[in-house]
């Protein structure tokens, strides 16, 4: 185990808080998207064991390795084969079957109530292309504008729903939260049909049906679906139950072809960071090997072109990295419905022209985010400087009145990543109110730790709800820095002394002659990786031949393995100006990629984590 570097001078909790107002002048950080380097004295390279009494039939000994360290004991956990999916059995699918047959009886018109994220977007796209594919007349949506109406279904959403005359409302990916917004539909004789994979509270909303896989009586084996993933095991089992009931030879419909919406529920999936448990691997290879066989929709297959990806050659990392953001960013800065069209129209020439138009909205928010950054970090550094001595609070509150609301959820992501604790950043939402985001780390649930909050001091938090990493939240500005304290203090409690300690966890070493292309490419096609199954991470001492730096921002290295094999390197995000001649030897945590270029392929070592050795 090696100690690595990350840790920070401190600020007092007192001072650090809330940079609620910032020096105008914006400075370049020479670390400002750092890695891993030098500067810290509390992170750690670790590498993960593997048991080695396992039933495993997989030919490859590193291979072997990097499953059984993920927990795959026998080969059935790595048969992605569609029969292996669980069977719809989540609590409440019968009731919703029989209210969604008497609407299609009697030719409701039906809202689908989505959220303004990539998640919301595949799940609101997954349901009305199945609706109408198994006889819905009247399908139509609303996606509460963010800057309008905030998250969910609102009273106020509900209002603007109503002028729509809607039969039916379906909410997904929210709704588990919308007490009130179901009881203002009630007012107005709407049943509402929840959706939702985020974690209930105490009180549920009096909804016709609820399905939520976290629900305490559903005893659905994964609790890790996305909202796309709840919305398809409903659309499944309708399918199953109007051919019982008979609906497509009465109608003459075919029946529609539910593995047909795969392609868009591994987007979602992927794209909402859900933990890839066994179930949803299987729904997300399911889907990637319908995109790689060219049988996605056009406005998927458009936004994998204007994300400079091979759909041939996709993986899920391409979806969450190249597809994902730009469906995001619509939402995040304007409206979410250029993504809903994009994944709804089957016009190639349409799908392109949304897709091109989500990539200039996704330019945008790159560049607020980078301001926001900026800012954000160059504050964060004159505090440590001004306050080298004191510790940093275990969770870091951050607030500024012109930062962009769409953009704080990235922007928290980002400062976690760099000081290894749970973030809130907030933004202005106007009449005194500040909405934020949070994200966590490891150890810390970031909805417990606003319930507690909320709990302990109540009428402190106005709104919150979210996962286990991430989750939202408004309050009145008034209360930040009581809410600050608070927060922090409950972060150190669970943390205790992990608190600001990165470890990077590695699958081990690679020896002479392991660095092989044909590792590369099994490694690629033995996902899908991602959250909870992550993508295999080797790390080594390697000598530095040469470095320089690659449009001002990532390091481009050459380096020597111990058995005299040469590399080329590269680290994004990271400039490398601490290493010096003095440096001759890093200690890296890498991936191992394949570089082509002008038809010619080579090792390519894409690294996560560096320092100096």
């Amino acid at each position: 185990m090696v100690e690595h570097c990350h840790g920070v001078a401190g600020v007092e909790s007192s001072n650090l808080s809330i940079p609620t107002i910032f020096s105008p002048r914006v400075v370049s950080l020479p670390y400002l998207n750092c890695i891993g380097h030098f500067m810290s004295k509390k992170s750690q390279i670790k590498r993960r064991s593997a048991p080695e009494s396992v039933v495993l039939t997989v030919p490859n000994p590193i291979l072997k390795r990097i499953f059984t360290a993920r927990g795959i004991v026998d080969d059935t956990q790595l048969d992605y084969r569609l029969a292996a999916m669980l069977k719809p059995t989540l609590y409440g699918l019968d009731a919703a079957c029989l209210l969604l047959e008497q609407a299609l009886r009697e030719s409701w018109s039906i809202l689908i109530v989505g959220d303004f994220d990539a998640d919301g977007a595949t799940s609101t796209a997954v349901a009305i292309r199945a609706l109408r594919g198994m006889g819905a007349a009247k399908v139509d949506y609303l996606v509460p504008n963010r800057f309008d109406y905030g998250y969910g279904l609102s009273p106020e959403i509900v209002e603007v729903a109503a002028k729509m005359q809607p039969q039916l409302i379906i909410t997904v990916d929210n709704g588990i939260s919308s007490i009130a917004g179901v009881a203002k539909a009630a007012e107005y004789g709407i049943p509402v049909l929840v959706t939702d994979h985020h974690l209930p509270g105490e009180e549920l909303p009096q909804a016709a049906v609820i399905i939520n896989p976290n629900l305490v009586n559903d005893d659905f084996a994964s609790k890790n679906l996305a909202g796309v993933g709840v919305v398809f095991y409903l659309l499944a089992a309708l399918r199953s139950h109007l051919r019982e009931c008979g609906w497509f030879v009465e109608q003459s419909l075919p029946e529609f072809n539910i593995a047909g919406l795969l392609d868009l529920v591994a987007l979602g999936t992927v794209a909402d960071v859900v933990a890839l448990d066994y179930n949803n691997r299987i729904l997300v290879d399911q889907g990637i090997k319908r995109i790689r066989s060219g049988k996605c929709v056009a406005g998927l297959s458009a936004l994998i072109e204007v994300g400079k990806r091979n759909a041939q050659k996709l993986v899920a990392s391409d979806l969450g990295f190249a597809v994902g953001p730009r469906l995001n960013a619509a939402g995040r800065l304007e409206d979410i419905s250029i993504g809903i069209e994009c994944l709804l129209t089957d016009d190639a020439s349409r799908a392109q022209q949304l897709a091109q138009q989500l990539d200039e909205i996704n330019h945008e928010r790159r560049h607020i985010e980078q301001e926001m950054k900026l800012e954000a970090f160059s504050e964060m550094e004159r505090l440590e400087a001004k306050l080298k001595q004191v510790a940093l609070p275990a969770g870091l509150c951050l607030y500024k009145q012109d930062w962009h609301q769409g953009v704080v959820g990235i922007l928290a992501s980002r400062v976690k990543d760099k000081y290894h604790r749970p973030v809130i950043v907030f933004a202005d939402e106007g009449n005194g109110i500040i909405k934020g985001s949070a994200r966590s780390v490891q150890g810390v649930h970031i909805r417990d730790a606003l319930e507690y909050v909320s709990s302990q001091k109540p009428g402190l938090i106005g709104k919150f709800g979210g996962h286990a990493m991430a989750a939202g939240l408004s309050m009145p500005q008034a209360n930040l820095n009581t809410f600050k304290a608070a927060f922090a203090d409950y972060v150190q409690q669970q943390l205790g002394d992990q608190v600001g300690l990165k470890q990077v966890l590695t699958d081990g070493e690679l020896g002479a002659g392991q660095f092989s292309m044909e590792l590369a490419s099994d490694i690629r096609q033995s996902g899908p990786w991602g959250q909870a199954f992550p993508e295999p991470l080797f790390d080594g001492v390697f000598k530095v031949l040469d470095k320089r730096v690659l449009k001002d921002a990532h390091l481009k290295m050459t380096l020597e393995h111990g058995s005299g094999e040469v590399f080329d390197a590269i680290a994004f995000n990271e400039r490398g100006e601490w290493i010096t001649s003095a440096v001759q030897h890093i200690h890296i945590a890498y991936k191992l990629d394949i570089n082509e270029f002008r038809g010619r392929k080579s090792i390519q070592l894409m690294v996560d984590y560096l320092e100096a050795v």
